[in-house]
């Protein structure tokens, strides 16, 4: 990484993690009012507003929702602790112990605390670990990046994020290093390691299984009482970081540290686990192949649906259409998947069909409504 020339933004401390396990890249805009009820965000994005101008309105979660979250966590915490595993082990083989990990707010921001844990608990190596926002349609934050390269100009950066869908995040994040690295001549690696990858949309994962990663089941309060990322030209400065809300009142709902602790209690449990793992995956081809983006286009091709970015693929995007979106339909490889109960369930309460699909690699798929 060259020398970055130019006066950075500072991080602001914000959100309910230990610094010690995560530094947030991005402006504090706690004081101002940004949020619009799921119908009006729908509206604004149908009608071209940018989704990142916006936030969604943060409820503290119901009993069912923390419920199905605790549930799932008791369910899948051996599984999550084994694909923090394995994927760590993977970065290691691949970039050594002279690394930077940089999540991709804010989904990505407790899987790279795990991963950082993990190295730390099993390798006694305490990488540094930032959390940058990265917009669809518009690239990663350049000055969180400069920021990055200044202060860590020896170590190989590696972006981290829960899992993928269509493959979209992969490819912003491609193009936008692409355009970053020739403009400052820095060679920083876009690669995305990720828990699960079922959209075989990347090399370095933990597993390519479509399961529930219970991050997905809440919003700020599994992921250190942040926000989404915002970027809105009103409050965002050329030389500011992208911006998000720290909700301090839902303090007393806050679960993100005790996701981040169960999942590390489990690392001893899982080691033989994680070496199988790791060994299958040095046998297999693992090269991206997109399969996921090719079972959307049949879906929107079947479904007539106009825009691509109404079908959202996976466990973890389905559960977000349902929590956050207007949805129209369901669609699930087998209605008989007991893993799917909570999809089921918030389907039920919210009045969507559901309808078996199989010819798809996701487990399920959750369709958003027109509302033209």
């Amino acid at each position: 990484m060259s020398k970055v020339e130019q006066q950075l933004p500072k991080p602001a401390a914000m959100g309910s993690y230990s610094e010690k396990d995560v530094v947030f890249l991005l402006k504090d805009l706690s004081q101002i009012s940004l949020e619009k009820s799921t119908l009006e965000r729908e509206q604004a994005v149908q009608s071209g507003t940018h989704y990142s101008e916006m936030l969604p309105i943060e409820y503290k979660p119901t009993d069912e929702y923390l419920q199905l979250f605790h549930h799932s966590l008791d369910m899948y915490k051996q599984k999550l602790a084994a694909a923090v595993g394995t994927v760590s082990e993977q970065i290691l083989k691949l970039k050594g112990k002279s690394i930077v990990l940089v999540s991709l707010a804010r989904a990505g921001t407790p899987v790279g605390i795990l991963m950082k844990r993990y190295l730390q608990e099993v390798h006694q190596i305490d990488v540094p670990h930032y959390s940058v926002s990265i917009v669809r349609g518009r690239g990663i934050d350049a000055n969180a990046m400069n920021y990055i390269a200044r202060n860590h100009p020896d170590e190989s950066v590696q972006f981290v994020d829960g899992w993928t869908g269509k493959g979209a995040i992969t490819r912003e994040l491609r193009e936008a290093m692409e355009e970053f690295n020739s403009k400052h001549g820095l060679a920083i690696d876009d690669s995305l390691a990720v828990l699960a990858d079922p959209g075989y949309c990347t090399d370095i994962y933990g597993t390519r299984e479509d399961f529930l990663i219970p991050s997905a089941c809440l919003n700020s309060t599994v992921s250190g009482l942040v926000s989404r990322t915002v970027l809105n030209d009103n409050f965002i400065g050329p030389d500011d970081f992208h911006g998000a809300k720290y909700y301090e009142e839902l303090l007393p709902e806050d679960v993100s540290n005790h996701f981040i602790d169960v999942v590390v209690s489990e690392f001893p449990n899982v080691k033989e686990e994680i070496s199988k793992q790791v060994s299958m995956l040095d046998k297999e081809d693992r090269t991206p192949t997109w399969k996921g983006i090719q079972d959307i286009k049949q879906i929107q091709d079947e479904f007539g649906i106009e825009n691509i970015h109404h079908v959202k693929p996976g466990v973890g995007e389905t559960t977000r259409v349902l929590l956050r979106r207007v949805p129209w339909k369901i669609l699930v490889k087998d209605l008989g998947n007991k893993d799917l109960e909570h999809i089921f369930l918030l389907a039920k309460e919210r009045n969507v069909p559901v309808i078996e699909y199989k010819n798809m690699s996701y487990s399920c798929c959750g369709i958003i409504k027109p509302l033209n």
